[in-house]
């Protein structure tokens, strides 16, 4: 019950990745992959998925997403409790855009 219960949310959650997704590459498609950290090849074809296809690819019982926080050192300086909101956004958006863009 368990397993089937966290594929369940692994599904909701790609479904609403996936949706999230093609909403930001349509409204402006450069700020949607700085922010989504993939590449204009990967963001044309999410933009240009049926929901069909949105739907299927969403039922997998692998995240589509990932965690692009993966250093230690580098989540730890952004969760500091000391920062202020804006200043820990703006740290966050230089230190990302320093990573490459998944292929």
């Amino acid at each position: 019950m368990v397993e089937m219960t966290t594929v369940n949310e692994i599904g909701d959650l790609n479904l609403t990745y996936l949706l999230l997704s093609q909403r930001l590459i349509r409204e402006d498609a450069p700020t949607a992959m700085f922010r989504l950290g993939m590449n204009r090849e990967l963001a044309d074809l999410v933009g240009n998925l049926s929901l069909s296809q949105i739907v299927k690819l969403s039922a997998s019982n692998l995240l589509l997403c990932r965690f692009r926080f993966d250093d230690h050192s580098m989540l730890s300086t952004l969760t500091h409790e000391n920062k202020k909101l804006s200043l820990q956004q703006a740290h966050a958006s230089i230190l990302l855009s320093g990573q490459q863009v998944e292929a």
